[in-house]
């Protein structure tokens, strides 16, 4: 099958790719659309050390799950954790961080930027009917964006800033409104400002952000510098959530951590009925955050948009 293949710091397109077929408990899904985000271009700078089928956001149509035919035909997105089921975090009700786990595209497990893709049953979400495939295709992203919420209390008469307006940040903004709270995006670029601005967003310059003026900051930028002016930001016994993945190592001093008593929280995978319910109503604006769309015969290209500092969102089409 066609799918794109990352090995050795390169990502190319292969058509000799063998098929994947489920068993039981599995299914195969026919992917309908997949998007790139920015974990995927770190994978290629050699984050986690992946090789192999990257993309871990789609939506797709079931076409074989034995044992399981009812999924046959549905339309479908997928949690990306595959968990062992037995050890001590899955009892405890925490598969997501399932020591045995593998995940779609990034640990283990064969990714969605190809023709098929093979997901446990427990860990897909039926589509509803009034949901487009381009705004289904972001319910693993909004749901990541939606974690923060179920991790952090953010609600009126809290100072938010996010550091970064690309993909995630401008999903974790536009998730976070509901909340009432006091919101700021650090933006660079005068699309993504407008983006925000269009749903009633402020996008700040770097200049502008106050020293140790905000409640929670959350770092989505992928940068150092972006942690640093997080961190810069934040007011004693605030909270700084970080929701960056990139190749590399960084630099934190941890005694103003310390001496601030600075909460830390490390923000994953999130709840996908939350992402699927915001998409159905409308509470979440996503399509406007495509910037382009092309065939996975032409997925170099697409991961070439996807790099560059004016695109957002990037989908690819089997």
């Amino acid at each position: 099958m066609r799918a794109a293949w990352v090995e050795d710091g390169e990502v190319r397109v292969r058509d000799d790719v063998a098929m994947p077929a489920p068993t039981a408990g599995e299914a195969a899904i026919a992917v309908r659309l997949a998007g790139l985000c920015g974990t995927d271009l770190e994978l290629v700078r050699g984050y986690a050390a992946f090789s192999g089928v990257p993309g871990h956001e789609f939506v797709g149509t079931v076409i074989d799950a034995p044992g399981a035919m009812q999924w046959v035909g549905r339309r479908v997105v997928g949690e990306i954790n595959v968990r062992c089921g037995e050890c001590r975090e899955c009892r405890a009700g925490r598969g997501n961080h399932c020591g045995k786990r593998r995940v779609l595209g990034i640990r283990r497990l064969s990714g969605a930027l190809a023709e098929r893709v093979i997901l446990p049953v427990e860990n897909l979400h039926a589509v509803p009917d009034g949901v487009s495939d381009e705004a289904a295709v972001f319910a693993e992203p909004l749901a990541a964006a939606l974690a923060i919420q179920a991790q952090v209390g953010i609600g009126a008469g809290d100072r938010v800033l996010i550091v970064g307006a690309g993909r995630l940040g401008q999903l974790i903004a536009r998730s976070l409104q509901s909340t009432g709270c006091e919101l700021h995006v650090v933006t660079r670029h005068a699309r993504p400002r407008e983006l925000l601005a269009a749903c009633g967003i402020a996008g700040i310059a770097e200049d502008d952000v106050e020293y140790a003026s905000y409640d929670v900051t959350i770092e989505a930028s992928g940068a150092e510098s972006g942690l640093a002016l997080a961190r810069w930001a934040l007011r004693p016994r605030g909270t700084l959530v970080l929701k960056s993945t990139f190749a590399g190592e960084t630099s934190v001093n941890l005694s103003t951590i310390v001496v601030d008593e600075i909460t830390v929280v490390g923000s994953r995978c999130g709840p996908f009925a939350p992402a699927l319910r915001a998409l159905a109503n409308g509470r979440v604006d996503v399509t406007s955050l495509i910037s382009a769309r092309h065939r996975l015969a032409d997925g170099l290209r697409g991961f070439e948009a996807a790099g560059r500092r004016d695109t957002l969102k990037v989908l690819l089409e089997p």
